[in-house]
């Protein structure tokens, strides 16, 4: 991730606004594809013949993309120049979309969702860093925020857009709207952003870049197919496993031995940024799964067609955006800690909540639940980047930020691959354990109505005994993974209290927040 930093004292631009403007567009593309396929998973489901674990691989597949991609943005840009590296971010970004609304198998999808994430890392980092250099240091509060915005419209406009698209016109529509908004960007930037100073000297440390994205990579394969292929009983899950172990192995290996390795481990030795670390990897968990969960709950289960049930996970980013705005006036004046307090507690409550949750519930229920949620994100992005950050050398932050936002991404796509690989499972089990109550003496059958509906005697009433029992077997399934998440977020509280005390915010603390 890039902080600004001698560039900041050359002279200003004078068309700010426009270049502003193009940045922002760019980022609000790229935010926008975290959320907006989400509404449309079923819909592809169908299209491509996927079953409900297998169709997660899009969401994931662009998560880890970008998570392996975003740490050495900043060396793309100081090696090749911050304008070349973002119009070629957002050409192939741009490229891939379209070739995601075109795909006809999951494999083409998935194939073009890591493209689109591979190109569409560098758009934040560069773009903060621009914003950074553009404005004085007593603007760049307000930059920031406007940038923070911005990160946050796509989860708040994300699951509406979509929503709408497609039921109007086709859930491929949902990366095709990429095309304008990536054409103006990539015009604007092309006329107003003048290009910096590049280093050929600058070197990446590839050995270890490149055992670290083997390892990742391999470990979300393995995550993704694990359910699918039972686990350790396949040949391919042995071999994922063994090489997602063996590239992490040597990826310490060469970091605690090489001169000038890719991830310094001096980094670590700052508690506060060994607990951000593993916070905002709770947080990825948290946050991301829960969305991936809340569509084919309101589709599958409680029949809400698709423009519905964007408009009611709207409410979350609305909640996020107001409480990142409350937060930003009072960080300085309230201590950091009993903030990150009060976001981990909203997020549990609002889980806790879910956990009660029937297919009966009301929109307004959902919208609220949602809020709640969003506004307890909010109180965590901000105080979370800025104390995590408040002890380190400002040096080590380009490095230590783009770690961060890895953190996160891994933390992700790990919890939507956790959670629907346990909604899977525990749908099964749950199955199981209902289907044992359901014999011919049950005394339930003594209904002359439920008799006739789902009589164990006749084919169509076996099937749909056995349909009803599925339905309540998901609906446990999911309060389940609610319950699983409300408790990583109350086992993330105690952290809170391992954080040293953090300073005023200030100018050049502000970090991406994706």
């Amino acid at each position: 991730m890039l902080m600004a930093n001698g560039a900041a004292a050359a002279p200003l631009p004078a068309n700010r606004a426009a270049i502003t403007a193009c940045i922002i567009l760019a980022v609000i593309m790229q935010a926008l594809d975290t959320t907006i396929a989400n509404v449309a998973l079923p819909y592809m489901q169908g299209s491509v013949s996927a079953s409900a674990d297998q169709i997660n691989w899009v969401l994931t597949s662009y998560i880890v993309a970008a998570a392996i991609m975003t740490p050495p943005s900043g060396f793309l840009a100081n090696r090749f120049g911050r304008q070349r590296v973002l119009m070629t971010a957002i050409v192939g970004f741009v490229m891939a979309s379209v070739l995601c609304g075109m795909a006809q198998s999951l494999s083409q999808i998935v194939a073009f969702r890591l493209m689109q994430g591979f190109f569409g890392a560098a758009l934040v980092p560069i773009a903060q860093s621009i914003l950074l250099d553009i404005y004085t240091t007593e603007e760049r509060g307000s930059a920031m925020a406007l940038f923070g915005v911005s990160v946050m419209v796509g989860p708040v406009l994300g699951p509406v857009i979509g929503g709408w698209l497609t039921e109007n016109f086709s859930w491929r529509w949902v990366f095709y709207i990429n095309v304008p908004i990536g054409v103006l960007a990539f015009v604007g930037i092309s006329f107003y952003l003048r290009e910096t100073k590049v280093s050929a000297e600058t070197k990446l440390d590839w050995l270890g870049f490149g055992s670290l994205s083997i390892a990742i990579a391999a470990m979300q394969v393995f995550l993704d197919r694990g359910a699918q292929l039972d686990w350790f009983s396949s040949l391919e899950i042995l071999i994922e496993a063994v090489v997602a172990a063996s590239a992490f192995y040597v990826f310490l290996v060469h970091t605690f031995t090489a001169e000038r390795p890719f991830v310094r481990p001096r980094l670590f030795l700052d508690r506060n940024f060994t607990v951000g670390m593993l916070f905002i990897f709770i947080i990825g968990i948290t946050y991301l799964a829960s969305m991936a969960l809340m569509t084919p709950y309101l589709q599958t289960l409680m029949g809400y067609p698709v423009v519905t049930a964007g408009i009611v996970m709207g409410p979350r980013g609305i909640g996020t955006m107001i409480s990142m705005f409350i937060v930003g006036r009072m960080m300085g004046r309230v201590d950091t800690r009993l903030l990150l307090m009060i976001g981990l507690l909203l997020t549990a409550w609002a889980m806790y909540d879910m956990t009660g949750w029937t297919p009966d519930i009301s929109e307004w229920t959902v919208a609220v639940v949602g809020f709640i949620q969003g506004a307890g994100l909010g109180f965590l992005f901000v105080p979370l980047t800025t104390v995590t950050f408040a002890t380190l050398p400002s040096e080590d932050r380009a490095d230590a930020t783009g770690l961060y936002n890895l953190s996160r991404n891994v933390g992700s796509s790990v919890g939507i691959s956790v959670v629907s690989y346990l909604l899977t499972r525990n749908g099964q089990v749950n199955h199981e354990t209902i289907g044992g109550y359901v014999t011919a003496t049950n005394r339930a059958f003594n209904d002359p109505a439920v008799l006739h509906a789902m009589s164990p005697w006749t084919a169509g009433g076996r099937a749909a005994l056995d349909q009803l029992i599925q339905f309540q077997a998901a609906i446990i399934s999911y309060i389940d993974d609610f319950k699983l998440m409300m408790v990583l977020s109350l086992a993330a509280v105690p952290l809170v209290l391992l954080l040293r005390k953090a300073g005023p915010a200030g100018g050049d603390h502000a970090v991406v927040m994706e």
